[in-house]
């Protein structure tokens, strides 16, 4: 069972004409749908399940410029200037606090190479300058007070911070709905009408909503979405595992990460844990089409992945048979991805935390879940307009980084629909990259 999530009341009637229909009610597709809105288009938000219920509310919260991949670094600073002011703009809690975010070292060689990543991320981006910095050895207290573990030093980023999962997309959506958007839940979108090849509405299990442009933001389901289209997206799901723990006095304010254990303190006292490295990875029948275009990416990880070849196979194959906009599909009959944890994996990390902050020594756990992370071969997502189909967006593929770029992107693709100049420049997340022979570069982010 998934963390529970504030609540996002359905709008009870279902408009038949919106500017814009956005597919999938996560933390991207609600802030896509607030910008919007915010724009004076006319807006429907469509979710199978409930706003926020997979990814966006099951990873770590997270908030960071630090470790990004140089393309995404420009997004991320504009995410980040967007957080602090979110709940005001929101007229919620999001749960986000600057509290700061740090990768703690093993080794120097380890120090050395965030040291590197920090150069480059400055000459890459000249807004970049002065937002990590290397701490060494004998400043850690100020990122992990109290820690009886032996660093090297850290790379630490003072203005990061995370927000509160559970919490963001919910809150965001409902903003969303008070700018004039529709919000519409359990309301599955099974294809788009095409009219003469162009864009005329949308088909959901509800009825027809008829829009200009539509945005597919549905994380881990856009490739079997894009596929009702004739689009071949390639993207592939890893499973991610996390727990928290009932509150706890003690123990670092900040993010941490360091081999062994991710680890934030909540703002209801607890912590959310996680596996500092393992990541599992099914095998389904879209790891053998795309196989190429990740195998890249698989050189790059593979110390990390654990694969296995499980029921999702056979299950994954039958979804594809289960599309069609006349009929119940495969988005109405499972509402929400909901996988097992693998509460093993978290309890080592917990433990790990315990032996390095004797202050989280009495911390037990209040409950474990996991959620399936939308990857692309180049770990960067697809924030672009799609070629092939005038009208239509995609907003996907953030490999584990969406939620804290959820503001950026979401504003980034409202000025895409609307024709604005575009916050930061749109050519690294091009869908296009995939298909027009450029190379597939897996960079250095972590």
């Amino acid at each position: 069972m998934g963390p529970v999530l504030d609540p996002v009341s359905p709008d009870p009637v279902m408009p038949q004409r919106v500017d814009v229909v956005v597919i999938g009610g996560g933390i991207v597709g609600s802030c896509t749908a607030l910008f919007l809105a915010r724009r004076g288009l006319s807006v429907a938000l469509c979710e199978k399940g409930e706003i926020g219920g997979e990814q966006s509310s099951r990873n770590w919260g997270w908030c960071r410029t630090i470790g990004r991949d140089l393309r995404e670094v420009p997004l991320a600073l504009e995410a980040l200037r967007l957080w602090p002011g979110m709940n005001a703009l929101v007229e919620a809690e999001t749960g986000f606090r600057a509290a700061g975010i740090a990768y703690l070292c093993d080794d120097a060689a380890e120090l050395a190479r965030y040291a590197d990543w920090v150069r480059c991320a400055e000459d890459h981006c000249r807004d970049y300058q002065k937002v990590a910095r290397i701490l060494p050895s004998n400043a850690l207290d100020q990122v992990a007070p109290g820690s009886t573990r032996h660093h090297a030093g850290a790379l630490h980023a003072p203005a990061d911070g995370y927000a509160e999962p559970q919490k963001a997309a919910p809150a965001i959506a409902n903003a969303a709905r008070r700018g004039g958007a529709k919000v519409l839940t359990h309301c599955a979108v099974r294809g788009l009408d095409l009219a003469a090849g162009r864009l005329a509405g949308v088909v959901t299990e509800k009825g027809r909503i008829a829009c200009s442009a539509v945005v597919l933001a549905g994380g881990a389901w856009s490739r079997l979405f894009a596929s009702t289209f004739g689009l071949d997206l390639p993207q592939l799901k890893v499973l991610s595992s996390v727990l928290r723990t009932d509150p706890v006095a003690g123990g670092p304010v900040g993010a941490l990460w360091e081999s062994h254990f991710g680890l934030r303190k909540r703002l209801d006292g607890g912590c959310t844990v996680a596996s500092g490295h393992s990541t599992r990875v099914d095998i389904v029948p879209d790891s053998f089409r795309f196989f190429g275009k990740f195998l890249p990416a698989l050189g790059h990880e593979w110390r990390s992945l654990r694969l296995r070849l499980g029921p999702r196979f056979a299950e994954e194959w039958r979804w594809e048979r289960e599309l069609g906009l006349d009929r119940e599909t495969v988005f109405e009959r499972v509402r929400v991805l909901d996988p097992a944890p693998e509460a093993a994996l978290t309890e080592k990390a917990l433990a790990a935390v315990k032996a390095v902050f004797p202050a989280l020594q009495g911390a037990t756990v209040a409950q474990h879940w996991a959620g399936l992370i939308d990857v692309t071969p180049d770990a960067v997502p697809v924030i672009s307009p799609v070629d092939s189909l005038p009208g239509a967006f995609i907003a996907t593929g953030f490999s584990g980084h969406g939620f804290g770029i959820g503001p950026g992107a979401g504003r980034l693709v409202a000025e895409l629909v609307a024709g604005d100049k575009p916050v930061v420049d749109p050519t690294p997340f091009r869908l296009s990259r995939f298909f027009d022979g450029s190379k597939i570069v897996v960079e250095a982010g972590f």
